[in-house]
């Protein structure tokens, strides 16, 4: 199960628009479109369709996770960005507070990753049957038994992020499914999308979209 929050009561937060994208902060908290149950109705899809009715999902981020998200707003653009997703020439960084010190500065985790089917939606490692999921880290600053780290996936799997974390032995904080004791004791995940690099659909120019973390 995931962690249950108030819903978010924060006002629509657009970073950038123009003919063919947006891109919008998620708070945590909100999903990204809508679950199922009448009471799963809102999210940021819907809350960006009142200002943009024509708005269509290009990816998602978890409940639990905040931060930059792009939505198309044309058929051609969702499939130029769905192909960037898929070819995995757009660069997604993530800043993230963990349980623990981390030794090292940075480093890679090469781990294969599927659905824990008796424990769903939990995901966890495999070498058997995961599909490949790889992800860099970098230290930023070191605290009193937390390190503060950005997160660079190469890989785009279902809960990749916090699963690699763990598997370090320092899952990130606020973490309902994968944090235990004190690492679990938090307001929210400290998981954050803090930047997204894609090619402007219409233009073809890289640009980087970026929202620091609140935490």
């Amino acid at each position: 199960m995931s962690f249950v929050y108030s819903p978010p009561d924060e006002p629509l937060r657009i970073v950038h628009h123009d003919s063919t994208i947006v891109i919008a902060d998620k708070p945590a908290g909100l999903l990204s479109v809508p679950g199922r149950g009448d009471d799963r109705t809102d999210c940021l899809i819907e809350r960006i369709r009142g200002v943009f009715p024509e708005v269509l999902l290009v990816h998602r981020l978890d409940l639990d996770t905040s931060g930059v998200m792009v939505f198309a707003l044309t058929k051609s653009a969702q499939a130029n960005l769905g192909q960037q997703f898929e070819k995995r020439t757009t660069r997604k960084i993530y800043a993230a507070r963990l349980h623990g010190v981390l030794a090292e500065k940075e480093g890679r985790v090469d781990l294969p990753l599927i659905v824990d089917w008796p424990n769903r939606p939990r995901q966890h490692v495999n070498f058997d049957t995961g599909k490949p999921a790889q992800t860099d880290w970098r230290v930023t600053k070191r605290g009193e038994n937390e390190t503060r780290v950005r997160l660079m996936p190469i890989t785009g799997r279902s809960h990749q992020l916090r699963v690699h974390m763990a598997a370090l032995g320092h899952p990130i904080l606020g973490d309902p499914l994968y944090a235990t004791g004190e690492a679990a004791d938090h307001p929210r995940l400290m998981l954050h999308a803090e930047s997204l690099r894609i090619r402007h659909p219409e233009t073809g120019v890289t640009q980087t979209f970026s929202v620091p973390a609140p935490f």
